[in-house]
C-alpha cells in the first residue's frame, strides 16, 4: 500500500441520517489500493452503512463519496452501475440466490454483464471454485445443500468471478465455526495476495482482525457520544488496535461488558 497514490475509495464529510435517526456524522477516510482494511464497532453504529456508501448503493445525506478520485454524484448511473462491477460483494449471509445451483450462482454475473461463451464462462467458474478451495463436483447441487462455511466460499467464488478490483465482506465469519472462520480469514488474505485486490472489512471478529487487517478504523455510535465528538475513535494498525488505552476501544476489543454492565444496573 502506498499513501501517496490516489485513494481508490474515498469518504469527506460524509454524514447520513434515516428519516429523523442519524447513522453516520462527517465520516472522512480513505482507502488505498491493495490495503485491507477493517471497520469494527458494536452493532448499530453505522458500518454496513459505511460499505454501502462506498459503493454508491446509498447516497450521503451531506459530503462526498470518491471513486479514484472522481467525485461519485458528478457521474452518471450507466457509468456508476459499470464501475460498480469492478466491485465484489460477500454478503453476511452469502446470499446465494436459492433456486439455482452452485455453477448459476458464481455464473450469474458473468451472463448478466459479459458476452462470454459458454465455455469461458464455465472455465472462471470452475477456476473461483478451485480458488476457495471446492472442487468442482459441487456445481450441481442448491444452496440447501451446503454447509454455512460453503455458502461462504460460493459467495466468495461468485464475488471474485468478474476480477473485482476491490471486495467487500460484509461480517465474513458470523455464525461459523472456529475452523471455517479461519478458512474464509485465509481465503481474504489469498485473494488480496494473488489478485491485488483492496479489501473493506466489516466484522466483530477480533481473531479477524488479527489475520487479515492492514489498517483498522472503530466506529461509535452516535447515541453514545457527544456532538462535538468523532464517531471514528480509533483509526491506526491492528497492534496499535491491540495496545489501545482507550476504554472504549479496549473493551469492544476485549469483549468485557464494562461500563453497559454498569447502565443495566444503573435501570
Amino acid at each position: 500500500m502506498n499513501s501517496n497514490t490516489t485513494p481508490i475509495l474515498e469518504l469527506r464529510n460524509v454524514s447520513r441520517q434515516f428519516g429523523s435517526q442519524h447513522v453516520l456524522r462527517d465520516i472522512t477516510l480513505a482507502i488505498h489500493p491493495g490495503e485491507t482494511l477493517v471497520i469494527i464497532g458494536e452493532s448499530g453504529c453505522g458500518k454496513s452503512v459505511t460499505m454501502k456508501l462506498l459503493m454508491a448503493l446509498l447516497k450521503p445525506t451531506s459530503g462526498d463519496v470518491l471513486w479514484s478520485g472522481n467525485l461519485v454524484n458528478t457521474l452518471k448511473e450507466r457509468e456508476i452501475s459499470q464501475r460498480r462491477l469492478k466491485y465484489g460483494y460477500l454478503f453476511q449471509g452469502a446470499a446465494l440466490f436459492d433456486s439455482l445451483n452452485v455453477f448459476e450462482n458464481i455464473a450469474f454475473g458473468l451472463r448478466q454483464n459479459t458476452d462470454l461463451k459458454d465455455q469461458q464462462v464455465h472455465d472462471i467458474v470452475v477456476q473461483r471454485l478451485q480458488d476457495v478451495g471446492l472442487p468442482e463436483n459441487v456445481c450441481q447441487q442448491k444452496p440447501s445443500e451446503l454447509s454455512g462455511g460453503m455458502k461462504k466460499r460460493v459467495g466468495l467464488a461468485r464475488a471474485m468471478a468478474l476480477d473485482p478490483q476491490v471486495m467487500f465482506f460484509d461480517e465474513p465469519t458470523t455464525g461459523l465455526d472456529p475452523i471455517m472462520s479461519d478458512v474464509i480469514n485465509e481465503l481474504i488474505l489469498r485473494t488480496a495476495r494473488q489478485r491485488n485486490v483492496t479489501n473493506v472489512v466489516v466484522t466483530h471478529d477480533m481473531r479477524t482482525v488479527e489475520r487479515v487487517a492492514d489498517r483498522v478504523i472503530m466506529f461509535y455510535p452516535l447515541a453514545r457520544i457527544g456532538s462535538e465528538d468523532s464517531q471514528i475513535v480509533f483509526r491506526g494498525t491492528k497492534k496499535e488496535l491491540f495496545d489501545c488505552e482507550n476504554p472504549s476501544v479496549s473493551q469492544f476489543v476485549r469483549g468485557e461488558a464494562g461500563a453497559r454492565i454498569e447502565e443495566l444496573n444503573a435501570a
